[in-house]
């Protein structure tokens, strides 16, 4: 995919509006959505057992859920993995006393010739986990702010990090909507995406700072509109050929990589889109917007100083 890199005949700062519109829209939905449906969070984030179950022959849910039933139990939640689902997992929401745990592993022990494997999550350790997440992604957030204003300058790591918070919430309003599971894997896939997102976000700042040493002077915001379109259609090629190879790996590992990583799978999908999206359209176009509202507070201060 080739574009003319000589006279820049796509005008991306001209629909920067749309682009905010577009996002802030996003944003309200999304805190109306999770204020009101709000997020499925699994046994990670909550109280809850999980049993992992192995058949000797292929598992259905429904053989699960009628056997789980013989003993006076339904699971919340039955996932199958294997060639052949010959595994499953069944969560329950709030943790199995001694007893029933005692009772799960005897009847399958029985049933399916093998002893379930049983991992519970208590509030602590939920609660615990749900505030490391959290902590993790800030950290990582302030790592990379760090890091944007030293190679470049601060302007450059706010309008970077902006463009991540609007990926990971476009992430969790997608999750919101479809009411997936959110879970470890989730949050990997969140890490996953902040990292592409802001390599995505360096290129092009870096064309943007290049592009820039060349113009000889750069005084208002049509100079700098200028550069930032050229610079644009510089990498967009780049990054779209480039996210569409990692589209493909996660598509597939979305189709065929089963039960266990569809969470992963897919949240690195949505993230993918979003994070291609917000380096070329929320970030450039917002250090955009900030640059020149710099340069006009230089231009009002020399002015003050010459008067």
């Amino acid at each position: 995919m080739n574009f003319n890199y000589g006279e820049t005949k796509i005008d991306f700062v001209k629909h920067r509006k749309k682009f905010f519109i577009f996002s802030g829209i996003l944003a309200i939905v999304g805190m109306i959505l999770l204020s009101t449906i709000g997020l499925n969070l699994g046994i990670d984030f909550e109280s809850g057992t999980k049993v992992e179950l192995l058949g000797e022959e292929g598992l259905t849910a429904d053989i699960v859920y009628t056997e789980f039933a013989e003993i006076g139990l339904e699971p919340d939640d039955v996932l199958l993995a294997g060639d052949r689902n010959e595994m499953a997992y069944a969560s329950f929401i709030g943790v199995l006393n001694q007893e029933e745990m005692l009772t799960v592993q005897r009847h399958f022990d029985t049933s399916f010739g093998a002893e379930p494997n049983i991992s519970t999550v208590t509030p602590t350790i939920g609660r615990e986990l749900a505030r490391n997440a959290f902590f993790s992604v800030i950290f990582a957030s302030i790592g990379i702010i760090i890091y944007v204003t030293i190679r470049f300058e601060l302007i450059y790591g706010l309008a970077a990090i902006v463009a991540l918070l609007h990926d990971a919430f476009f992430i969790i309003t997608v999750f919101s909507i479809t009411q997936m599971e959110v879970n470890l894997p989730f949050i990997a896939a969140v890490l996953t995406i902040v990292g592409y997102s802001i390599n995505d976000t360096i290129v092009t700042f870096d064309r943007i700072r290049e592009n820039l040493k060349y113009e000889k002077k750069v005084k208002s915001f049509e100079d700098l509109a200028r550069v930032v379109n050229k610079s644009l259609i510089q990498t967009l090629a780049r990054s779209i050929n480039t996210v569409l190879t990692v589209v493909f790996a996660a598509g597939a590992l979305l189709l065929f990589g089963g039960e266990a990583i569809r969470t992963f799978s897919f949240a690195l999908l949505v993230g993918l889109v979003a994070g291609t999206y917000s380096s070329l359209f929320i970030a450039a176009q917002l250090w955009l917007v900030w640059k020149s509202k710099s340069l006009q507070k230089k231009r009002f201060k020399t002015a003050e100083n010459e008067a």
